[in-house]
């Protein structure tokens, strides 16, 4: 995973409260134990201060993930340091939900908040 991939811009209502979602129903990584694909769908919530999540970055950010063995409690945590450190938001959530492998599904949330 490259955090450096990611970009942002700065927040034109940093006086506002608003919220942000971002939805990415097609992400992948792959199981460190098995190797073999996982897929499930990627929500970040977040409550801007000065800046904002650059989209086409945070893709390119998610790809990264595509060949990487690692489990879904490190991607969603991952995910939210790696957005935290550049955002520095006044809240942020990640959530992911995993399709089901053996009949078992997962589901993943982690929450940050500044104050």
């Amino acid at each position: 995973m490259k955090p450096e991939l990611l970009e942002h811009f700065a927040n034109g209502y940093p006086k506002r409260d608003y919220t942000i979602e971002i939805v990415n129903p097609e992400f992948t990584s792959v199981c460190p134990i098995t190797g073999l694909p996982d897929f499930g769908t990627i929500t970040i919530r977040y409550e801007p201060d000065k800046s904002c999540i650059e989209l086409k970055s945070l893709k390119y950010y998610f790809l990264e993930f595509r060949n990487a063995g690692i489990f879904y409690e490190n991607i969603t945590n991952r995910i939210l340091d790696d957005l935290v450190s550049l955002l520095q938001p006044r809240s942020l959530s990640v959530k992911t939900e995993w399709k089901a492998r053996g009949g078992i599904t997962e589901t993943v949330s982690v929450s940050y908040s500044a104050s």
